[in-house]
């Protein structure tokens, strides 16, 4: 089975120019997707994915203003290069923080598309058990944190698989991957944790022990990456026969991963 994990950034650049993030995640064919970052206005990325064949869930997590526009800007550059210090142009979600007061300026300029942002699981196969787990929201995140879980079938054994999009270090995830990893501990079945982790692989290994990384492939930031941020985890019995990753313009690159579950797994 072939698992894709893609930040797709609700369709849109740094600057709010539309990018083919979502139509990149499908091309690789994967049998199970995980989207952090997905839209649902306008353009509706569940509507597009049904069309696709995919059936799953996605879970809306704030209310969110998406730039529209198809200017070039004179920039090359994904986003603003002060992006980092003034706030985001071209997403803007204030529902749990203010905006800045460079983002509050700006938008005024701007033209919106009203839509909601949130997190999405979706496989080729029926999903089971399908549940959404709080995950809670650290002070300092603009949004809260949830966790996808549901159930299908590989090599004819029941396998759990685990949507995440996590919280950032620097606002405290570790207690963000401590309430993770009490929800995967329940879990009795081959497990696939997939999405986009905000962390580097040592990390995740020492806050997610028992799990193994299996995808490998810078994935951050776009369009130069320099570091691997996204990640497909397993525990149990399973074998890597192709990964790596995919640019469709999103801030992450998208990140693959051709997983097999050998028979004798439990």
């Amino acid at each position: 089975m072939r698992v894709v994990t893609s930040n797709l950034h609700a369709g849109v650049d740094g600057w709010g120019r539309p990018t083919s993030a979502l139509q990149c995640a499908l091309s690789l064919a994967p049998d199970v997707l995980v989207c952090p970052e997905m839209w649902r206005g306008e353009e509706d990325f569940v509507a597009t994915l049904a069309a696709h064949g995919y059936v799953g869930h996605f879970a809306p997590l704030t209310a969110a203003e998406r730039v529209r526009t198809t200017s070039a800007r004179t920039s090359r550059r994904w986003q603003p290069r002060t992006s980092h210090l003034t706030g985001e142009r071209g997403l803007y979600y204030g529902t749990h923080r203010r905006l800045t007061w460079f983002q509050q300026r700006t938008r005024r300029q701007q033209t919106f598309e009203a839509g909601t942002w949130g997190l999405g699981l979706y496989s080729t196969t029926p999903l089971t058990d399908l549940r959404v787990v709080s995950l809670g929201r650290l002070p300092r995140e603009r949004v809260e944190r949830v966790a996808i879980v549901a159930q299908t079938v590989v090599a004819n054994q029941i396998v759990t698989v685990v949507a995440v999009h996590g919280a950032h270090l620097t606002h405290g995830s570790p207690l963000w991957f401590r309430r993770l990893r009490h929800l995967t501990d329940a879990i009795t079945t081959p497990v696939i944790v997939a999405g986009d982790f905000n962390a580097w692989t040592p990390i995740v290994r020492r806050l997610l022990p028992g799990f193994t990384p299996r995808a490998r492939g810078r994935t951050w930031p776009n369009p130069r990456p320099h570091s691997q941020i996204d990640h497909v985890l397993t525990r149990g019995m399973w074998r890597v026969s192709q990964t790596g990753t995919a640019d469709g313009g999103s801030d992450h690159r998208a990140l693959y991963v051709d997983l097999d579950l050998e028979a004798s797994s439990s």
